[in-house]
């Protein structure tokens, strides 16, 4: 008998609940409010439009001294039926190591039976095989700082959405940006811009996690980087992570179609050195009216 999305998604919620038992320590699991929500209001009722996939982390304690290992897990409807797609990440590996542990992960995963749960099963690798990994990248760092002055790339990305309402969506772009310490703005309304400036691997995280699981209608489209042998703050254009809401364009009250006033944007585009940003993301030359 073919298996139907209503029994995966039960299953889904099954060992979350497992996962939640086993890590209830406040950040051991992190997931967006509406997931579970979303999921249960479909399986009272399969009619609907399919729900979210359900997607979700899980802070790992790894070895004695307890280094930080995150997995990310992203269900797809199907799932177990289907390979969920799972990403472990440290901030203490190497690019290449990170890349490493992750081929091991999934094809441990991939060696599994269809069919079965194995989120558990994944963290259990993770714990087990993670170490090994953790210790080579701090000698390789000790032995790099003793040879080589090291380098840092300031990246700065532009990312463009039709547009940025809902206040889940926002607390979740700035509690991102916090905690990757990345400087920029988001501009709230339609169109909706965001720019994200700091490490480039801290703002290669933040569009993979602001895009996860799925938003639609978003699109990164500028990105510039610079290699420095100092500190990337002498690079940043912006000191904080600006929450932008100008006056909307005409006499739209509070409904959720107001389009911002570009013009204001602009200006406030030329105050940080970003000008020509304008025409990269809406494709016109800015203007400014005059006042």
């Amino acid at each position: 008998m073919a298996v139907t999305v209503r029994e995966c998604l039960e299953l889904q919620l099954l060992e979350l609940e497992m996962l939640l038992s086993m890590f209830p320590k406040k950040g051991e699991i992190n997931l967006d409010e509406d997931a579970v929500p979303s999921v249960q209001r479909y399986l009272r009722n399969a009619d609907g439009a399919l729900p979210p996939q359900l997607g979700y982390s899980i802070a790992l304690d790894v070895g004695e001294a307890k280094e930080k290992v995150e997995l990310q897990v992203l269900l797809p409807h199907m799932y177990p039926h289907v390979a969920p797609q799972l990403f472990a990440r440290s901030n203490a590996l190497h690019r290449q190591q990170q890349l490493q542990l992750n081929t091991g992960l999934t094809s441990h995963i991939g060696s599994l039976d269809s069919g079965e749960l194995c989120i558990c099963e994944a963290v259990q690798w993770v714990k087990d095989n993670s170490l090994p990994y953790l210790e080579n990248s701090k000698i390789s760092s000790e032995s790099a700082s003793k040879e080589v002055v090291v380098k840092e790339t300031l990246c700065r990305m532009w990312i463009y959405s039709h547009h940025i309402y809902r206040q889940e969506l926002r607390k979740k772009i700035f509690d991102c940006a916090k905690k990757l310490n990345l400087t920029g703005f988001c501009l709230t309304g339609k169109p909706g811009i965001m720019c994200v400036e700091g490490l480039r691997e801290n703002c290669e995280e933040f569009w993979r996690a602001i895009r996860y699981p799925n938003w639609k209608h978003i699109s990164c489209k500028h990105m510039e980087s610079v290699e420095t042998e100092g500190s990337v703050d002498n690079l940043r254009l912006f000191h904080a992570f600006e929450d932008l809401q100008f006056q909307a364009h005409g006499d739209y009250g509070l409904r959720n179609d107001y389009h911002m006033d570009l013009g204001q944007f602009l200006e406030f585009l030329k105050q940080h050195q970003s000008g020509h940003i304008f025409q990269i993301l809406f494709g016109v030359e800015g203007k400014l009216s005059n006042k």
